[in-house]
């Protein structure tokens, strides 16, 4: 659980970048900006900050945040079954950076040791790299392990999915809880 001071301190630094980015958000979506530590008070090595857009039955569109040398723990997005007993397919989404340089790792070929980002401190399987910078983007498709960071000077990323349903995305960190907890 993260405290509402440092719920603040990680909105602004967002914010900062966001403003780094020249991406306009309203007051309403400034004051909604999502801060998660993931469950391990550790926001400077472990974390992520976003706003969503819009997140529908059909798509869905994020605007996230990722401090320098921050971490978006390893995950991946599966097949599930809705609360009506639907079937879905796992997450597609696509990667636009805005701003900064992005590391981006997914299941193939890659090897621990030659990455250019840091390990972080969760559990992490999956090293081939891909190196976002503004303006680049990637697809990832449903299923795929995949966990990324911001290099020094951070990173904005846009996110074009189908809808999110990030209380089902499994983590290879058994300690991690998506959902963040805002405490006094």
């Amino acid at each position: 659980m993260i405290s509402k001071k440092t719920y603040e301190e990680f909105k602004n630094k967002a914010l900062e970048l966001y403003s780094k980015a020249h991406i306009v958000l309203t007051e309403e979506e400034k004051n909604n900006i999502e801060v998660s530590d993931f469950g391990l008070n550790d926001m400077e090595n472990v974390g992520l900050q976003l706003v969503v857009y819009v997140n529908t039955e059909k798509v869905c569109a994020k605007e996230m945040v990722v401090l320098p040398g921050q971490t978006c723990p390893e995950h991946i997005h599966v097949d599930g079954v809705d609360e009506n007993g639907n079937h879905y397919d796992g997450k597609e989404e696509t990667f636009r950076v805005r701003y900064g340089t992005c590391y981006l790792y997914v299941s193939g070929e890659g090897n621990k040791k030659d990455i250019k980002g840091k390990i972080p401190p969760t559990d992490v399987t999956v090293f081939h790299e891909i190196i976002l910078h503004a303006g680049e983007q990637y697809t990832l498709y449903p299923n795929t392990w995949h966990w990324f960071q911001a290099g020094s000077e951070g990173a904005v990323i846009s996110e074009f999915s189908t809808k999110s349903r990030d209380e089902s995305d499994l983590f290879r960190d058994q300690r991690i809880k998506r959902i963040p907890e805002v405490g006094e």
